[in-house]
């Protein structure tokens, strides 16, 4: 579909509506309709969103305070990343029909610097596949494992979070890097058992059933090497209980605290990172950026071969992107949480 010049579009965008503390919750959202021109600049493109993402990262950036990236505005559509179709165009490289990404998302439509967006080709796989396991979701967990915390031929690896979009990939990805055994996190006994069905873990620990630092001592009785960490708090402290000499720890997220009101205490065993001498480090995937070119093709075939499984939970239409990202937020999803937006 294309737009003739000249012409309006009607659009609907999710804006926040209110600062939350603690816990959002519906009333800090709010869904607005805008008009757009197709008269662009020279270097614009307008895009039709077609699929956009919900993440946890979001909950931070709600909130009025100093970080990686910055705050939402109040009463200003959201952000985040999307993918569509260019309906509009005065930039060469990006013609009408082209499938891009681009990180403005939580609208239906969106006009866009040319180099604000990325041609994708949905030939190597289905264009939603670029917010998940070929997006920043799957290239977080690669990162993670291969720089941050390097997966090593045999190692015992722990992965919190593990029916999420990040960790349902980071499985997949410890076991094509050489880990011996798999071992997962989720909550509840349904998405548990996914893990070992669906997932390919080897071992899963439902965080509802009791302590975490038990369950994991016993799926790994000698031990981890390599722990990616999605939720901080009870897992961490799990993680460093059981972590073996030279073991490595990818800080990856912490959704645990993300809705806590007060500052969250730390491990309380965490000299035995120094007793282990293992390693403790942060991560986040926008300096990492530069390597999706390097990325994609290499997990398009992973994806293709099945070593790495995609997952997703679909909510339908932008006025329902709220309560996608408050259940993702609550734990809703397996794998990738995603809302498809009107033809």
């Amino acid at each position: 579909m294309s737009a003739k010049a000249g012409t309006v579009v009607t659009s609907r965008e999710i804006r926040l509506a209110a600062r939350p503390v603690g816990a959002p919750g519906p009333e800090h959202f709010s869904l607005a309709t805008v008009e757009l021109s197709t008269d662009l600049a020279e270097g614009q493109v307008l895009v039709r969103n077609t699929w956009m993402s919900v993440d946890p990262y979001m909950r931070g950036r709600m909130d009025d305070v100093e970080s990686y990236l910055p705050p939402f505005a109040l009463g200003a559509a959201l952000q985040g990343s999307a993918v569509g179709e260019v309906i509009a165009s005065r930039a060469a490289a990006v013609p009408v029909g082209a499938t891009v990404s681009h990180f403005l998302g939580w609208r239906e439509h969106a006009a866009l610097d040319e180099a604000a967006v990325t041609v994708i080709d949905p030939e190597l796989a289905p264009a939603q596949a670029y917010l998940g396991v070929l997006g920043a979701t799957g290239l977080t967990a690669y990162i993670a494992l291969t720089e941050t915390a390097p997966v090593r031929p045999g190692d015992v690896v722990f992965v919190s979070g593990a029916a999420g979009a990040v960790g349902s990939v980071a499985g997949g990805l410890a076991r094509a890097l050489g880990a011996s055994r798999v071992i997962g996190s989720a909550g509840g006994p349904v998405k548990a058992g996914k893990l070992l069905t669906e997932f390919g873990f080897d071992a899963a620990i439902d965080y509802r059933a009791g302590s975490v630092a038990a369950q994991l001592a016993e799926a790994a009785p000698e031990g981890i090497d390599v722990y990616l960490d999605n939720v901080g708090g009870d897992h961490l402290e799990a993680a460093l209980a059981s972590i073996r000499h030279d073991g490595r720890i990818a800080l990856v997220g912490a959704i645990s605290t993300y809705n806590a009101t007060t500052p969250q205490p730390g491990p309380a065993n965490l000299f035995r990172a120094a007793a282990q001498q293992a390693t403790l480090r942060g991560m986040l995937v926008t300096h990492w950026f530069d390597r999706f070119a390097d990325y994609v093709p290499r997990a398009a075939a992973w994806l293709a071969d099945g070593t790495l499984t995609s997952r997703e939970t679909v909510v339908e239409g932008i006025e329902n992107a709220p309560a996608a990202f408050l259940g993702m937020m609550n734990g809703a999803n397996t794998g990738k949480m995603l809302v498809r937006l009107g033809s």
